[in-house]
């Protein structure tokens, strides 16, 4: 009896783009993708830290180089498709948390800019350089569960996720006959600098506690197996959903 075989999830000779890859969830995204066989190109604003994270992965035995660009940026967007990604992760985000009433105009445009507006630029720049080419790929958006669901004073973070997940979907029926898949992987609060302020507030860290099935908050630790599985050829039937590691948020 010949007996299926399990996809691979090695990235040998794959090049893979990822964006804020300088700290947090987008430094893991790139470690796991170097540790998978992948080169990784790490971009992000912050060019010090950058070099410092490109030197880790190399220490560690990984294939990678060090891009800067910020993703508000469409000409610098552009600028990285010289040549066609394999694999595509968008983990360059931020948040302007505050209740509705206080969002400023200001606010809204910093944060569309980097959330939707430059994720879908940047999707669009990933899907022409492998339509060019001739090639399938993977893009992958570092979401949130709270592109699925709403939160305390994050209107403003959450119009931006779910603007994501809609164009997700979109792009994946757009894409999908040329063997271009397009998912996110949706976190739950992950301890990161950028998080860190909610889990300084008692009230706030009570409200994620309660809300998270699991017994703890994530650590970046726990986005990495999402992300290789989406990068590979395990997940090659998988395109337009979002793999949600939010440890039962949303389940209710």
């Amino acid at each position: 009896m010949d007996l299926p075989r399990t996809p691979s999830f090695d990235l040998r000779g794959k090049r893979a783009l990822v964006t804020g890859a300088s700290s947090g969830i987008g430094l893991a995204c790139a470690a796991a993708l170097a540790q998978a066989g992948a080169h990784v190109v790490c971009a992000a604003r912050r060019v010090e830290v950058l070099q410092e994270a490109v030197a880790a992965l190399k220490a560690q035995g990984g294939s990678a180089e060090a891009r800067a660009m910020d993703q508000a940026d469409l000409p610098a967007i552009e600028a990285v498709f010289d040549a066609p990604f394999d694999v595509v992760v968008n983990s360059a985000g931020l948040a302007r948390h505050s209740a509705a009433t206080e969002t400023t105009a200001q606010d809204y445009d910093t944060v569309m800019a980097v959330n939707l507006r430059g994720a879908y630029f940047l999707s669009a720049a990933a899907a022409s350089a492998l339509l060019k080419a001739g090639k399938p790929g993977s893009i992958i958006h570092i979401s949130s569960q709270m592109g699925h669901v709403g939160g305390i004073d994050r209107a403003l973070y959450c119009a931006s996720k779910h603007g994501v997940e809609g164009m997700i979907k979109a792009m994946a029926i757009e894409w999908g006959k040329q063997n271009i898949r397009i998912n996110s992987v949706c976190p739950t609060f992950v301890r990161t600098a950028l998080t860190q302020p909610t889990f300084d507030d008692p009230d706030r860290l009570a409200w994620v506690l309660e809300k998270i099935k699991l017994p703890r908050v994530a650590e970046v630790e726990d986005m990495m197996g999402a992300v290789l599985f989406l990068a590979s050829d395990a997940s090659a039937m998988v395109t337009g959903t979002s793999l949600k590691v939010d440890g039962g948020w949303t389940a209710e």
